[in-house]
C-alpha cells in the first residue's frame, strides 16, 4: 500500500485546522471519509472540506473498503472502543492524545494493536514540529553541557485560549476525559519529556481540587527522575489570576539553559552567559508534521514515530501525578 485513503472517526473542532486539512497535504494520502454522530454536522465537514463520504455511524466507517487507515479525534472516552475495533479489521489507526482515559486501556489497545499485526500510532504530533526537533538537537550536540534538571509552568486563568473550542465542556468531564485541562495539556509536554530523556526511573505528583467549581482537578504538581539522573519538576494550575498566566519550560545544563513554551515560537537558548534567540515560523496544521511521518510509517518508508508502547508510559504519568489515595 503506497497511498493512504483515511478515515476520521469525530470530525469535530480539533480537526478543523489542527489535523483534518494536512491529510490532503501530504504526501501519499487523501481523505476520503468522516464520521460525527450528528449527521448534519457530518455532511456539512465533509462539504466544507471536500470530503467525498460523511457518517454518522462509527462502524460504517471502519468497515468502507475505501478506507485504508482510521484517525480517532473524538473525545478520550471512545478512543478504546473504536481503536479496537479499527484494528480488528486489519486497518492502522492514528489516534489522538491522551490515548485513552487511562494507562490500563492504553495497554489494551497496544494489545490489541499487537494481536492483530496492525499498526497503531499515537498523535503526540510535537514530537515532529521543527521547535520540539530543534531542541533534542540541541541536547543531542550537549549544547549546553550535562543537563541538570527541567523546570515545566503552565499556568492559566479559567478562561483560556490553548484548547480547541467545542460545543461542550467535555474536557471538565472525567468520565469523558479522563480530566481536566490537565490531560488535555500536559500529555504532549509530559511525552516531550519523554522524547528528550528517555527511560523513567520513579515518580510522583500530587492532584486536587482547589476551587472546586468543577468536578475535576485545577492543580497538579508532577516530579520526575530519569535513568539518566535528569530530575522533572511541573506545575499545572488553571485557576490563576488573568495576567498571571505563564507557558515555560526551562531545561538546565551545566553550561546554560534551554527556555521555551509549549504553546510558542520561540527557543531562548543561553550557553556561557551568551543568549540567542531561535524563531520558527508558525504551522498552519500543527499535526502535519506528524501526519506525513505517520502516513510514511503506515506505508512501510518510515519507523513508528509515536508508538502505543511508548504513549503508555505517558500516560502512567498522567496517571500517577493525579493518582488519590483511599
Amino acid at each position: 500500500m503506497k497511498h493512504i485513503k483515511w478515515g476520521i472517526i469525530g470530525c469535530g473542532d480539533v480537526t478543523e485546522v489542527k489535523s483534518g486539512p494536512a491529510f490532503n497535504k501530504v504526501p501519499n494520502s487523501s481523505l476520503v471519509a468522516v464520521m460525527r454522530r450528528d449527521a448534519a454536522k457530518a455532511a456539512d465537514y465533509a462539504k466544507r472540506h471536500g470530503v467525498p463520504k460523511w457518517y454518522d455511524d462509527a462502524t460504517a466507517l471502519i468497515n468502507d473498503p475505501e478506507v485504508d487507515a482510521i484517525y480517532i479525534a473524538t473525545p478520550p472516552l471512545q478512543h478504546e472502543e473504536y481503536a479496537i475495533q479499527a484494528l480488528a479489521t486489519g486497518k492502522p489507526v492514528y489516534v489522538e492524545k491522551p490515548m485513552a482515559l487511562n494507562s490500563e486501556a492504553a495497554k489494551r489497545m497496544t494489545a490489541a494493536a499487537k494481536q492483530h499485526n496492525v499498526k497503531l500510532s499515537v498523535a503526540h504530533y510535537r514530537r515532529e514540529q521543527p521547535l520540539f526537533l530543534k531542541i533534542k538537537a540541541l541536547l543531542a550536540q550537549n549544547a549546553i553541557g550535562d543537563i541538570r534538571f527541567v523546570d515545566l509552568k503552565m499556568l492559566q486563568p479559567k478562561r483560556n485560549d490553548l484548547i480547541a473550542k467545542a460545543e461542550s465542556n467535555w474536557r471538565m468531564d472525567p468520565a469523558i476525559a479522563g480530566g481536566g485541562l490537565f490531560h488535555d495539556l500536559a500529555p504532549h509536554q509530559l511525552d516531550l519529556m519523554l522524547y528528550f530523556f528517555g527511560q523513567v526511573k520513579n515518580f510522583h505528583g500530587i492532584s486536587l481540587n482547589q476551587t472546586g467549581d468543577e468536578h475535576v482537578d485545577d492543580l497538579v504538581t508532577g516530579h520526575i527522575l530519569f535513568e539518566n539522573k535528569v530530575v522533572f519538576n511541573g506545575m499545572w494550575c488553571f485557576s490563576v489570576a488573568p495576567g498571571a498566566h505563564e507557558d515555560r519550560c526551562e531545561i538546565y545544563g551545566s553550561r546554560g539553559k534551554i527556555s521555551f513554551p509549549m504553546f510558542g515560537h520561540e527557543i531562548e537558548l543561553t550557553v556561557d552567559g551568551k543568549v540567542e534567540n531561535i524563531a520558527f515560523e508558525p504551522l498552519q496544521h500543527v499535526e502535519q508534521p506528524m501526519i506525513e511521518k505517520v502516513v510514511s510509517y503506515f506505508i512501510g518508508d518510515a519507523e513508528n514515530p509515536c508508538s502505543g508502547e511508548e504513549a503508555i508510559k505517558t500516560m502512567e504519568l498522567l496517571d500517577g501525578f493525579t493518582l488519590k489515595s483511599i
